[in-house]
C-alpha cells in the first residue's frame, strides 16, 4: 500500500526541510460497548502511543464499557449524539440533529448525553459535541455551550476556529472508509489525493494549520484493509517527525 502514498511521504519529508509542525489528531466514532475491534484500535493507539479521541453514543454506552477504557492511556471520550438515531425524512441525508425537530428537544437531548457521558467516564470525558452522521443545523449550534458543551467537531475543513461564541471548532479531514461503496477501503489514489491536498493546503497557507488535521476512523465496521491504512498513516506520521498530536481543545479561544 506504501507505494500509493509516495507523494504524501515526499510532501512529509518537504515540511520537515521546511522546519514545519502538523497538528494532528484521531476520532473514531460510535463506541457503546468492548469488542475485539475496539480492543484492536486501542491496541493501534497504544502500539503508536497517540492520543485516541472516542466517540461514544451515550444512551446505549455500557458500564463494559467503562470499565475496558479505565485505565487507557491517551484515551478521552467524546459524546457522540445521543442514541445515533436518524430522524430526516428518507429523501433527506441521515441526521440525529438536522433540521428535523424542535431544537429545545434537541438541545436537551445532547445536554442528557453530556452529562451521561461526564458522568460515566469521569475526567476521561471531554467537552467535544461531536454530531451522528457528522451534520447539525446551524440553529442548534449557538446553545451547545448552554449544553456544557466546549468543542464541535464534524467533518471538513472548518470555516472560523469558532463554530459560536464560547465554542471551538476542530473537524475531521480524513475518513478511509469508501461509505458510497458498501465499505471497505476507498481507493488508495483518491485517499492519497485527499492527503496530498491537505498538506499542500496548509503548507501553502491556503488552509488553515492550526486546525489539528484529523483521521476519522470507524473501528465496528474497518476491513483489513482499513486497518492496514489507519497503521501505514500512523506509521508515516511517526517516520515524518512533522507531526503534533494535540487534544481538539488544546488551542481554543480565550472567552
Amino acid at each position: 500500500m506504501i507505494e500509493q502514498f509516495q507523494t504524501v511521504v515526499a510532501e512529509l519529508a518537504l515540511w520537515r526541510e521546511m522546519g514545519l509542525v502538523l497538528p494532528v489528531w484521531w476520532r473514531d466514532d460510535d463506541a457503546t460497548v468492548p469488542s475485539p475491534a475496539l480492543d484492536r484500535l486501542l491496541a493501534l493507539s497504544a502500539g503508536f502511543a497517540v492520543p485516541l479521541h472516542l466517540a461514544v453514543i451515550p444512551e446505549p454506552a455500557t458500564q463494559e464499557l467503562v470499565e475496558r477504557l479505565r485505565g487507557a492511556a491517551g484515551v478521552s471520550v467524546l459524546p457522540h449524539g445521543w442514541k445515533h438515531a436518524n430522524h430526516a425524512p428518507p429523501d433527506q441525508k441521515k441526521a440525529e440533529f438536522g433540521p428535523h425537530r424542535p431544537v429545545t428537544e434537541m438541545l436537551e437531548e445532547i445536554e442528557r448525553g453530556w452529562r451521561r457521558i461526564g458522568g460515566l467516564f469521569g475526567a476521561q470525558a471531554l467537552p467535544v459535541f461531536t454530531p451522528p452522521w457528522n451534520r447539525i443545523a446551524p440553529e442548534l449550534v449557538a446553545g451547545l455551550p448552554q449544553a456544557g458543551l466546549r468543542g464541535l467537531s464534524t467533518f471538513g475543513r472548518r470555516n472560523s476556529s469558532r463554530a459560536a461564541d464560547g465554542l471551538w471548532q476542530v473537524n475531521t479531514h480524513i475518513d478511509p472508509i469508501a461509505w458510497h461503496a458498501g465499505g471497505g477501503l476507498v481507493d488508495t489514489a483518491q485517499l492519497a489525493g485527499t492527503i496530498l491536498g491537505e498538506l499542500e493546503d496548509r503548507r501553502q497557507g491556503v488552509a488553515d494549520n492550526t486546525e489539528p488535521l484529523g483521521l476519522l476512523t470507524h473501528h465496528l465496521v474497518q476491513d483489513e484493509a482499513s486497518w492496514s491504512f489507519n497503521a501505514m498513516w500512523l506509521d508515516l506520521l511517526r517516520a515524518s517527525a512533522v507531526a503534533r498530536w494535540v487534544s481538539p481543545l488544546s488551542q481554543q479561544p480565550n472567552d
